[in-house]
């Protein structure tokens, strides 16, 4: 089937820079980003996709934007897959950008499942292990020797020479799973909004800004918000990445009181205080954190 008119690109604005490559007609004559109801895999399918497609028989569930920009992007992160394109692309030029780069994909995709195989729901138990500020802390469970009985202990973060860390929770050794996992994840953000109201109070004066309110997110789509009225949102979950990590969200929030956008002005602030940002900005991409649900 012959592809649809050529949209008019409007006057003064670059063609994108994408491949001109067919697509192939499916079976019922459509491009490859038509919704389609083949079996998945172990690919990571984005969480907020809103196309499909199908790339070597494989199906991609993706997000799809358009925006103010001059060419087709393509990004695979722990999620997925998203695909970003100017406003006047024709879809049958992203399909066929998107088939061209079909290969690229699956093995980014693969490579992303991999990765999040290994951050998989922990096993919440006796010994369980999760990442803590880029160590490995692993859990046990008693009350604190000394502790006086019938009192209420608190858990404990304890260091030994040579060793992780080891969080001590005052459990029973039956504890079941959902209360390991509870006991952690309120440790784990009490201390997420002790550190990061210091890195907070650490960088806002270095930028010139300041911050009225802080809150803890639990967002399942962005590390971190910022609104014009100085308000600050952070993702307890950050809490599993390095402290580089975690100020280079920290940073980028605060940016925002200056240029509430992604322009080159808001990312030259970022750069004033973290400048290997993009770098950072990677990892938190790709790493990923254990699930919690």
């Amino acid at each position: 089937m012959p592809p649809p008119p050529r949209r008019r690109t409007p006057a003064g604005l670059p063609r994108p820079r994408i491949s001109k490559a067919k697509v192939p007609d499916t079976e019922e004559g459509r491009g490859p980003s038509a919704l389609l109801s083949g079996a998945g895999d172990s690919l990571p399918q984005h969480p907020l996709a809103n196309r499909e497609a199908m790339l070597e028989g494989r199906r991609v569930a993706y997000e799809f934007r358009r925006g103010k920009r001059r060419t087709i992007g393509f990004s695979v992160g722990p999620e997925g897959l998203v695909i970003r394109a100017p406003s006047w692309v024709p879809m049958y030029e992203i399909d066929a950008a998107l088939v061209e780069k079909a290969e690229w994909i699956l093995r980014k995709l693969t490579e992303a499942g991999a990765r999040r195989q290994q951050h998989q729901q922990i096993d919440w138990a006796e010994g369980a292990q999760f990442p803590l500020l880029g160590e490995t802390a692993t859990v046990t469970l008693g009350r604190p020797a000394g502790a006086p009985a019938g009192g209420v202990a608190k858990a404990q973060l304890l260091r030994e020479a040579g060793s992780g860390p080891v969080l001590r929770l005052p459990l029973p050794a039956d504890a079941t799973p959902e209360a390991i996992a509870g006991a952690v994840r309120a440790w784990l953000q009490a201390e997420a909004r002790r550190l990061f109201v210091l890195r907070l109070d650490h960088f806002a004066p270095r930028m010139g800004v300041r911050w009225a309110r802080f809150a803890l997110t639990s967002a399942r789509a962005r590390w971190g918000s910022a609104s014009s009225t100085g308000s600050i949102r952070l993702h307890w979950r950050l809490m599993h990445f390095r402290p580089e990590v975690v100020d280079y969200v920290v940073v980028h929030e605060l940016a925002h009181l200056r240029h509430m956008d992604h322009s080159p002005r808001f990312w030259a602030v970022v750069a004033s205080e973290v400048p290997d940002h993009m770098t950072l900005r990677r990892e938190l991409r790709t790493e990923g954190a254990p699930r919690w649900d």
